[in-house]
Formats: C-alpha cells, sequence, structure tokens
C-alpha cells in the first residue's frame, strides 16, 4: 500500500470496519476475541469502531486468534502500518497557529520521559537562543511573539530531572549561520551551558573523520512509542514499533561518533570563537 498523506486519517476508519467484519464472518463475540487475545472487551470495541488505533502487535494477535492468513492479513497488516502513521504539514499547522503546535509538543513532552533527538541541520528550540528561536520562524507571518513566547517555555522541560534527554547534533547543525556571527557565538556558548544540566546529554558529530552512515532526517523518538520525522513540507508521527525502533537503532549508531562532555564544550568553543573573530 502507497503512504499517501490524504489516506493516512481514512486507514484508521478503514481498520475498524476491516477488524469488525473479520471477526463477525469468523462467528465470533467480542468478548470471546478479547479473551482469546487477553484484551479487554472495551479495547476490542473501541477498535473496532475507529475510537483507537491498534499497535500491529494488537492486530497480529486478533489475526491469530481468527486464524486469519494470506492476503486479507497482509491487507490488515498494511492498514495498521499505515493507520499508525500521521502526516502533519507545515501549511496546516501554520494555518492553525504555530503557538499551537507548540502547546501540542508540550503535551507530548509532559507524557513521555526519554527523549532523543537526532538533528540534521538545525538547532531545536528546546536548545535555542530567544535570538535563534527568532531567527528560526522569520519567515512565518504575523505576530510571532506568542510563538518566541511558547517555544522559550518548553525549554523548562529540560530541567526536570524525572526525564532523560540525548541530544545529537551534527557540526552542521551546530554551525549553520542562522544568526550573525556574535548570535551564533552565543547560541553556541549555551548549547555548552545546557551539556551541563545532569538530565541532558548532549552531543556533536564533528564532519572532520570517517563516518560511514547516511542520516537523512531530523528524527525525535519519545520513550519506545513514538518517532517524528520532519520532512522539507511537514512531518511525518510514527507509532508502529518497528518504525520506532529502527529510529532509535539509528540513533544509537550516531552517537557512536559524537563527542561528548569537555570535549564537547571545548569544540563548541572554538566554533565559538571562531564567529567572535568574524565580527572582529
Amino acid at each position: 500500500m502507497a503512504l499517501e498523506p490524504d489516506r493516512l486519517g481514512q486507514s484508521r476508519s478503514d481498520l475498524a470496519e476491516a477488524m469488525r467484519t473479520l471477526r463477525k464472518r469468523a462467528g465470533k463475540t467480542q468478548t470471546w476475541l478479547a479473551r482469546r487475545c487477553n484484551m479487554s472487551q472495551t479495547k476490542i470495541s473501541n477498535i473496532e469502531s475507529g475510537k483507537l488505533t491498534p499497535a500491529i502487535v494488537d492486530v497480529e494477535l486478533i489475526l491469530e486468534a481468527l486464524e486469519a492468513g494470506g492476503p486479507i492479513a497482509e491487507e490488515l497488516l498494511s492498514l495498521a502500518r499505515t493507520a499508525n502513521t500521521e502526516w502533519q504539514d507545515h501549511w496546516s499547522s501554520r494555518r492553525r497557529g504555530l503557538d499551537k503546535k507548540q502547546n501540542e509538543l508540550a503535551r507530548l513532552e509532559a507524557a513521555s520521559t526519554e527523549f532523543r533527538h537526532f538533528l540534521l541541520s538545525m538547532i531545536t528550540g528546546l536548545l535555542a537562543t530567544p535570538e535563534y528561536v527568532r531567527a528560526s520562524i522569520a519567515d512565518v507571518s504575523g505576530d510571532q511573539s506568542k510563538i518566541v513566547a511558547k517555544k522559550l517555555e518548553r525549554q523548562s522541560v529540560l530541567r526536570d530531572s524525572s526525564k532523560s534527554f540525548t541530544f545529537l547534533l551534527t557540526e552542521q547543525a551546530a554551525r549553520w549561520p542562522l544568526l550573525p556571527p556574535l548570535g551564533m557565538a552565543m547560541q553556541l556558548d549555551w548549547l555548552a551551558s545546557i551539556s551541563r544540566i545532569p538530565n541532558v546529554r548532549l552531543g556533536v558529530i564533528p564532519l572532520d573523520a570517517y563516518i560511514p552512515e547516511r542520516p537523512l532526517n531530523t528524527f525525535t523518538v519519545y520513550d519506545r512509542r513514538l518517532a517524528t520525522v520532519e520532512t522539507g513540507t511537514g512531518a511525518l508521527i510514527l507509532r508502529d514499533h518497528r518504525d520506532v525502533e529502527a529510529y532509535r537503532e539509528d540513533f544509537e549508531r550516531y552517537e557512536e561518533y559524537a563527542v561528548f562532555g569537555d570535549d564537547l564544550r571545548r569544540l563548541l568553543s572554538d566554533w565559538s570563537t571562531l564567529f567572535t573573530r568574524q565580527r572582529e
């Protein structure tokens, strides 16, 4: 099944209807199926009504219980995979208001405890100075003050000792000159300060060595349940455990090439000095 953004929402209702039809054709009740799959009857009901998007493993359990295989099983698993993927395009987000997007991210951060951020080309708002935040949304029309305030407000989550953060930045992301030289020097100094927060692990991947990897996107992994992948025109929200684990594994590989701690801070200081000299 091709991944078409306008089909992602419809796939949830298609999956719900297909699951309901499969059970009825097998002549089984929701109670029987729930007991066989070690689920609650309410969960089965919510899956069949479309109120709950089942994980891939849930669909696999139901298919096994109903002894469904072949093309039917392949189609249902394909629907489930698509239903566990959400597309958020930049234009829709901007129409709704980017301050509302910040509220959504804040809720996601409040509900998660372990974060992995891979930053390929820019510094994320959680690590940004106010000047960098403003520069990152310079192309957004209208009053930007609310968006800036929300982004900066979200940074308080870094001080929550019940949560752990690992940020991996490529050298390109750290040094991309989104600001004039003095602003970039201040941004790099701010990264060094954040790297001292006990529950924050911040690393940079220098581009002066052999790196046999080919990262394509900026992405974030929340616990083991969700991954967001940024593209030029939007973001994919992935909930399939196989997708989430794949990005966790990618992150672990990239982590091997990063420098942390005092080595990181020396590198950031060197780059900050280079920006400062550009100003002179």
